[in-house]
This record gives C-alpha cells, sequence and structure tokens, in this order.
C-alpha cells in the first residue's frame, strides 16, 4: 500500500559535525564530482538499479517502492544533481541518494541498507574503463583496416630500406606497413584479453572485507555485464591493476607508434622525398616559402609522450598506496585515466586519417635503390656461395668492390664484374661471375623476389602475411563487437 513517510532531514554521519570547507569543495571535491558526473554518473546509476533487483529479492523493499526509486533514478542526469557541501558533502553517491530518497513517497527504509561506497565507487570505475578499452579497440581496428589498404597497394614497389640512416636494403611500403600491422595486431590481442581479465565485478564486496546480507554477486555482476565477480573483497576496492595495465598496454602501443611515425618524418623530408600527404594535412612556415612541413605527424608523435606520462602517472600514485585502500590517493592517482584515453584515441584518429591519405613518391624511390649499392649483401652471399670465398672475406670483398665503384662515381647498377674479379684475384680467389650475372644481383626487382624465407620482403610472402593479418583481425573484430554487444545490451533487462 502507498504510504506516505514523515520527511525527516537527511543525514548523512554522526561521526563529524562540519560539512567540507570552502577549499576543500573548491580544490577536491568539486573537481572529483565534476570528473564523476562527466565519466561514471551513467554506470552509477547502471549500479544503482542492478542492486534495486537484489534488494527486492532479498524482500527489503516492495516492488512499489523499487518502482519509485527506478523512477527517480531516471530522472538523474548531469542537470539534476550538484556537488552542495552541506546537503550531500560533494559527493555523487550522497547526490544520487539524496535526490531519491527526499521524493520517495513509498517507504523504503532498507534502501542502500549493508552497502559501501567502496564497492561501488571500484564498479563505475571499472565499467568506464572497459568501456573506454573497448573504443580504443575499436580504433585500432580502423588503423588496421587502413594499415592493410596501403600495404596491398605498395607490396611491389621497391623503395629503400635504412639501417643506422644508411642504405640497407631494398623493401617495400607493402613489407614495412605489414610490420607495422603485426604491431597493432599483438596490441589488439593483448587489450581484448586485459578486457576478458579486467572484466570482474566488485560490486558486493563492501567496504573491504564483504557485506553481511547474502547478496547474489553473481547475479549482479551479469546485470552489470561483467563476466564473474571479483573472487576477493579487498582486491575488489583495493586492485587498481586494471588501470595500470591498460596504462601499460597503451603506453608500449605508443612507443611503437612514434617509432612508425618517426620513420614517416623522416621519409617525408626534403632529403628523402618518399612521401607526401594532401594540402588538407599540411603545413607551412611563416618565413620560408619553399617549405611544405607534415605538422600532423609531429603532433602525433608528441601525444604518444603523454600516453607513457600518464601511465608513470598511475604507476607512482599507487605505489604508494596501502592495499587496504586508501580511496582519495586511489581517485587522485586515476585523475589522468580519461584524458589519456582521451589523447590515445586522438592520435590514433590522426593516425589512420594519415594512412589513409599517404602517398609514396614511386619515380623518387626506384631511383634512389638504383643509384645506392643496395646490392652488398647478395654480392657477398654469391661469392660465397658460388666462389667458394669464406663469408667473412667475401663480405670484404664486396665492401672493396663497393667503395672502388663509388669512388669511380658509378651507380649499383652500373655494374663491373672485372673490377669484382680483380679485386677477388688480389687475395688469391678465382671467381667467374658474368656480367649479366652480377647485373641480376644489383637488379632492383630481382632484389625483392630473391628472398625466400617466411616473412622477408618478397611480395609473395608480404601477400601470405597480410592475408593473415586480415584473418586475425577479423577474428578480432568478432570478438570485439560480441563485448560491444554485451555492454550495450545487456542493461537492458535492468527493471526485470
Amino acid at each position: 500500500m502507498n504510504q506516505e513517510t514523515q520527511r525527516v532531514p537527511m543525514v548523512l554521519t554522526g561521526r563529524i559535525k562540519d560539512s567540507p570547507s570552502k577549499l576543500l569543495h573548491e580544490m577536491v571535491l568539486q573537481p572529483q564530482f565534476d570528473y564523476e558526473l562527466e565519466h561514471l554518473l551513467p554506470f552509477y546509476l547502471q549500479i544503482e538499479m542492478a542492486m534495486i533487483s537484489e534488494y527486492k529479492r532479498l524482500g527489503l523493499i516492495t516492488k512499489e517502492a523499487s518502482e519509485e526509486i527506478l523512477s527517480y533514478l531516471d530522472q538523474i542526469n548531469k542537470n539534476t544533481i550538484v556537488a552542495e557541501s552541506e546537503s550531500n558533502m560533494s559527493d555523487i553517491c550522497f547526490a544520487i541518494e539524496k535526490y531519491v530518497e527526499t521524493r520517495l513517497t513509498h517507504r523504503a527504509e532498507a534502501w542502500h541498507v549493508d552497502r559501501s561506497r567502496n564497492d561501488v565507487q571500484a564498479t563505475a570505475q571499472v565499467m568506464f574503463a572497459r568501456k573506454q578499452l573497448l573504443d580504443i579497440v575499436g580504433e585500432l581496428l580502423q588503423l588496421s583496416d587502413a594499415i592493410q589498404t596501403q600495404a596491398i597497394r605498395t607490396m611491389d614497389m621497391p623503395m629503400p630500406g635504412y639501417t643506422h640512416y644508411q642504405p640497407a636494403q631494398i623493401i617495400t611500403p607493402g613489407f614495412y606497413f605489414a610490420a607495422v600491422n603485426e604491431q597493432i595486431g599483438k596490441s589488439i590481442k593483448h587489450l581484448l584479453h586485459l578486457f576478458d581479465e579486467l572484466n570482474e565485478c566488485p560490486l558486493g564486496s563492501g567496504a573491504m572485507a564483504g557485506l553481511e546480507l547474502e547478496w547474489d554477486r553473481e547475479a549482479l555482476a551479469e546485470r552489470l555485464g561483467f563476466l564473474r565477480p571479483c573472487r576477493h573483497a579487498l582486491t575488489s576496492v583495493a586492485s587498481k591493476d586494471w588501470m595500470i595495465q591498460i596504462g601499460a598496454e597503451l603506453s608500449n602501443l605508443s612507443v611503437s607508434i612514434s617509432r612508425f611515425v618517426t620513420d614517416l618524418i623522416n621519409w617525408g623530408s626534403s632529403e628523402y622525398r618518399l612521401i607526401d600527404l594532401p594540402d588538407q594535412l599540411s603545413g607551412i612556415s611563416s618565413a620560408m616559402p619553399q617549405k611544405k612541413n607534415f605538422p600532423v605527424l609531429e603532433r602525433i608523435r608528441g601525444k604518444t609522450a603523454h600516453i607513457t606520462a600518464y601511465y608513470l602517472d598511475f604507476a607512482v600514485a599507487q605505489r604508494n598506496t596501502p592495499f587496504t585502500n586508501l580511496v582519495e590517493t586511489a581517485k587522485e592517482g586515476g585523475n589522468n585515466f580519461a584524458t589519456m584515453i582521451n589523447h590515445m584515441k586522438t592520435l590514433l584518429r590522426l593516425y589512420t586519417s594519415v594512412m589513409e591519405h599517404l602517398q609514396f613518391q614511386e619515380e623518387r624511390m626506384y631511383e634512389i635503390c638504383t643509384n645506392e649499392f643496395f646490392g652488398g649483401f647478395s654480392i657477398a652471399n654469391q661469392l660465397s656461395l658460388r666462389g667458394g670465398i669464406p663469408y667473412r672475406m667475401a663480405q670484404a670483398l664486396a665492401g672493396r668492390y663497393i667503395v672502388g665503384m663509388m669512388q669511380r662515381g658509378r651507380r649499383a647498377t652500373e655494374v663491373d664484374a672485372n673490377y669484382l674479379q680483380e679485386i677477388c684475384r688480389a687475395e688469391g680467389y678465382e671467381v667467374t661471375l658474368l656480367e649479366e650475372e652480377l647485373q641480376e644481383v644489383c637488379d632492383v626487382t630481382r632484389s625483392l623476389h630473391s628472398k625466400k624465407t617466411l616473412g622477408s620482403t618478397h611480395p609473395d610472402q608480404v601477400k601470405t602475411l597480410l592475408y593473415i593479418q586480415e584473418q586475425e583481425r577479423e577474428a578480432q573484430r568478432i570478438q570485439w563487437k560480441k563485448a560491444e554487444f554485451t555492454l550495450t545490451n545487456r542493461y537492458s533487462e535492468r527493471r526485470r
């Protein structure tokens, strides 16, 4: 039966007499309230609704009271609750509680009995984190698609490969981007595994030692889209491994992306001139009109530094926090989590746009491949395999040949088999390597197809690897969509 309750002032504590000071409110509590209002409010409300089902099952509140509470929870948004020192101690959980309790007409004395903010806050934080993790995976899948498209388009296009910033071996952009996608694919795999690992529900753990009523933690976990409840009450509220692990994985990824972008910055320089970007992704100099800059690449690389800095921020904050928990230190320690996620999303979107618009200067790359002595490795191999020259000596002889050709002003493709034979003969070796055979060894296209091993620059090997990567990515996409579907649709049943 509906029964109007007598209004009594909402009392938050009997332990202290005064509400938070203006300084504490403005410097600490209000910013924290605003952060949670922006990022955690939907999850707090989902948690409240899931707990209503348990209160009903335990027979602690009536169906009528539960429906009324749910109706008021549905009214709560960023505009309906505010941080107030005196009425809610500038705490979002107290603000939600006050909003509902001051409007109830049905008796619900047991609402929020046997509950702590600690496990509620921990649950909301993990719910936010897992959603952001899946968002990052979605961005990475789009980036990987763009990289795959570039790789397929350029896997037969010779380009100079450099080690120590010196001409080393001929590769292709497709070969290089297959390597990039190997790294991206591993990061996606790690993040999806991390999602499964952290998708455990802290709710029902209480302050640190568990709760006194027989809460069905499995049911709570299922209602909130978790795979399972956390097994240990203290770990549920004290552990912030999820934040450190996400930060670590994104930090590792950002290091790789920084290296990839550094290559693009080098390739886009006026000395290399291997790549170009459209004008809408380019910049200019205010003083030097001849310059076309690529500030987007510099911005991406700069943003990667923030990710590692935020990861270090999380780790340093947690290392001095007792495992028996300091909630406020933990909150401060995770203050930059959302900022880190936003930086990561931004740099991934920028990188994806670069990959979608990147163009390679094919003629310029081929010119470098013909001018530089990329065939030195193959020459040494042939001297050893066909001439019976010990390999280290073959390396030395090939090096002498290259130095001599450079001193003569000859290009790599302007071979001289007689000169090579003279160098070998001077060391007591007779080598019968014909001019056309040496020409083949130094041929640009042949250098790609001469590689035989798994994972090499041979276009067939690159094509095979790209196919495997595509299949792996589609499996990851299915796993990602399944996780997204669970989080999106699980709570449609919250009122049952």
